[in-house]
C-alpha cells in the first residue's frame, strides 16, 4: 500500500463543516514553524497574516465557483460582478498562487509582492494593513536559505485540508473572525505584557459591552481600539448591521490587526485610524471632536509621558476641568472620552483602582465629573490578576450623558466568589457577568456586593470613590467565648493527666 504524500493530501476534498476548534489548532500548531526562530510577539503577525490571505483566497475561490456556475465562461459577466465585491484579489495574489511557488528561491520577495498588490487593489479598506510586516526580512528570517525553509513550511502548514474558509464550509459565520481573535488572545498570553497591551480579556470586552448596550443606529467609538475585540463586542449588542464603528490606536502593526479583525467580522466600513489619540485625535466634524452614541475602552494604565505639556493649549478643550498628573494618563484618556460623548451618549472604560481615590489634579477631575457634570453612573470591582501581563485590580467606570439621578451604583466583583481561579489567570464566567448585568440594570442593594451611594454620602467621603468606603465585604470573625474555651482547657487537661496514669500502668505491667 503506498504512502499518502502530503501534497496528496491536501487535494482530498472535504465534506464536513469547519469549525473554530479545527481552525485554532490548525493554525497554533503552524506557529510550531516559527518557536524555536522568534519570540510570539513577533511571529504573531506573520500567523495572523497568513490566516488573512488564505481566508480572502477561499472566499474568491468559492465566489468564481457560483460565478462559473451561473455565468458559464461569459468572463465579461463573471468579472463585472466580482467588481461588486467587497474586495478584489488577482488570481497571482492567492494562497494557491503562493503555493505553487513555494520552491522560488526568493520565497519572501515573492509573498510581499502579492500583499502590495491585495493592499493596492483594496487601497479603501486594507490601506496600511501590511505596512510593518515583511516576509523577507533578515532580520526577522535569517539568509535566504534560513528563509525559504521556514516559509515553505508556514505555507504547507496553511494548505492542510481541513483549513478550508470557504464561507458555505465554515461552521457559522462568526467562526473565521472568533478564531482570529482566539489566537490574538493567546498570543497575547503566551507574549505576556508585550502581548497584553493591545488585548482585552473577552469576558470583560463582553462586560463592558453589555452595560452599554448599542443600539440601531449608533456610533461606537474606542479611543485605544488595539486589535478591536471591544469595538466588535459593542456592535454585536446591536443585533444587526445598522451601525458604524470608529477606532484609533497609536502602533502601527495593531491597526492593521484590527483592520483585519473588522474585515474577518464582516464589518467592511469601520473607520480605524493609525495616531496619539490624545495628542492628534483624528475623528474629527468640523474640526470638532466626533460626538459618538457609545464609548468603550481599556487604555494603558497610568501612561507615562502622555502629553501634559500640551494638554493647557488644547485645541480641543479637553481639559478644561484640569490636567492629570504627567506620569499617570489614565484620566486624560477619561476626559478624552467624555468629550466624545454626544448628548446622550453611554460610556465604559476599564481603568486601575486608582483613579477612584487618587488626590491633587485628579481629585479635583473627579469632583467634576460627579458634582458638576453628573456623568458618573457606577463603578464597578473585578478580581484581581484579570488581564494579560500584570496582576493589577481594575474597575469599570459607567459614565452617563443626561442622567436623572444623582446616586452612583457601586459593585464589589473582585471577591472570590465571583470569579474563577485558573493557574495562571483568573477568569469571569457568565454567571457573574450576568450578576452584575442583572445588579446595574436594577440598581440592586445587596450586602457584601452592591451599594447604591447618594451624592451627599460621596462628598462626605471627599470624593473619595474607593470601593470599599461603600461596598463593606468585611468577614467578621467568629466571637470566641472565653470562659467556655476555658473549660474546654481544663477537660483537656484532665483527660491528659487520665492517660498519663494509665500509661504508666500499663508500662509497669510491661516491666518498663
Amino acid at each position: 500500500m503506498s504512502k499518502t504524500s502530503k501534497s496528496d493530501f491536501v487535494e482530498q476534498k472535504v465534506s464536513s463543516k469547519t469549525s473554530q476548534e479545527t481552525i485554532n489548532a490548525i493554525v497554533w500548531k503552524a506557529c510550531d514553524t516559527f518557536r524555536t526562530t522568534m519570540d510570539s510577539s513577533q511571529y504573531k503577525d506573520y500567523v495572523l497574516t497568513m490566516l488573512f490571505v488564505k481566508y480572502l483566497s477561499d472566499f474568491y475561490r468559492e465566489k468564481i465557483e457560483e460565478l462559473k456556475a451561473k455565468h458559464g465562461d461569459n468572463q465579461e459577466r463573471i468579472q463585472k460582478s466580482l467588481s461588486r465585491e467587497k474586495f478584489k484579489l488577482d488570481e497571482k495574489c492567492t494562497f494557491e498562487y503562493l503555493l505553487k511557488h513555494k520552491e522560488s528561491e526568493n520565497l519572501g520577495e515573492e509573498i510581499d509582492k502579492v500583499l502590495d498588490r491585495i493592499e493596492e487593489d483594496n487601497k479603501e479598506k486594507l490601506d496600511g494593513v501590511f505596512r510593518e510586516i515583511s516576509f523577507n526580512s533578515e532580520a526577522v528570517f535569517g539568509r535566504t536559505k534560513e528563509k525559504n525553509k521556514i516559509l515553505k513550511n508556514l505555507l504547507e502548514d496553511f494548505a492542510d485540508v481541513r483549513l478550508d474558509l470557504r464561507p458555505s464550509i465554515l461552521k457559522d459565520n462568526d467562526v473565521i473572525g472568533d478564531s482570529y481573535e482566539y489566537l490574538i488572545s493567546h498570543f497575547a498570553g503566551d507574549a505576556g505584557k508585550k502581548g497584553g497591551e493591545f488585548f482585552t480579556p473577552s469576558a470583560v470586552s463582553t462586560l463592558l459591552s453589555k452595560l452599554v448596550e448599542a443600539k440601531e443606529g449608533d456610533r461606537i467609538y474606542d479611543p485605544t481600539c488595539g486589535s478591536g475585540s471591544l469595538l466588535i463586542k459593542a456592535s454585536k449588542e446591536v443585533k444587526s448591521d445598522n451601525f458604524r464603528i470608529y477606532g484609533q490606536e497609536s502602533k502601527s502593526a495593531t491597526v492593521a490587526l484590527c483592520k483585519m479583525n473588522m474585515f474577518l467580522h464582516n464589518i467592511n466600513d469601520s473607520v480605524i485610524e493609525w495616531g496619539d489619540t490624545i495628542g492628534n485625535p483624528l475623528h474629527l466634524e468640523n474640526e470638532h471632536l466626533m460626538k459618538f452614541d457609545v464609548v468603550v475602552a481599556n487604555p494603558p494604565f497610568s501612561l507615562d509621558k502622555w502629553g501634559a505639556q500640551n494638554a493647557s493649549e488644547d485645541r480641543y478643550k479637553r481639559f478644561e476641568r484640569g490636567v492629570p498628573p504627567k506620569s499617570k494618563g489614565d484620566y486624560a484618556f477619561l476626559l478624552h472620552m467624555i468629550a466624545s460623548l454626544n448628548e446622550h451618549g453611554r460610556m465604559g472604560v476599564v481603568l486601575p483602582h486608582g483613579v477612584l481615590f487618587r488626590g491633587a489634579s485628579e481629585g479635583k477631575i473627579r469632583k467634576q465629573l460627579i458634582e458638576d457634570d453628573n456623568l458618573l453612573d457606577a463603578v464597578i470591582g473585578l478580581p484581581a490578576n484579570l488581564f494579560f501581563g500584570t496582576s493589577i485590580p481594575a474597575c469599570i467606570m459607567v459614565f452617563k450623558k443626561g442622567r436623572t439621578s444623582t446616586d452612583v451604583l457601586f459593585i464589589d466583583a473582585s471577591t472570590k466568589e465571583h470569579f474563577n481561579k485558573a493557574k495562571n489567570q483568573n477568569f469571569i464566567d457568565d454567571k457573574h457577568i450576568q450578576k452584575i448585568l442583572d445588579t446595574y440594570t436594577n440598581k440592586k442593594t445587596e450586602e457584601k456586593y452592591s451599594h447604591i451611594a447618594t451624592l451627599q454620602e460621596i462628598q462626605e467621603n471627599d470624593y473619595n470613590l474607593n470601593i470599599p468606603r461603600y461596598v463593606d465585604t468585611f468577614e467578621e470573625e467568629e466571637i470566641v467565648d472565653i470562659e467556655a474555651t476555658k473549660i474546654n482547657i481544663q477537660n483537656i487537661e484532665k483527660e491528659l493527666v487520665e492517660i498519663k496514669s494509665k500509661m504508666r500502668g500499663y508500662l509497669k505491667e510491661l516491666g518498663l
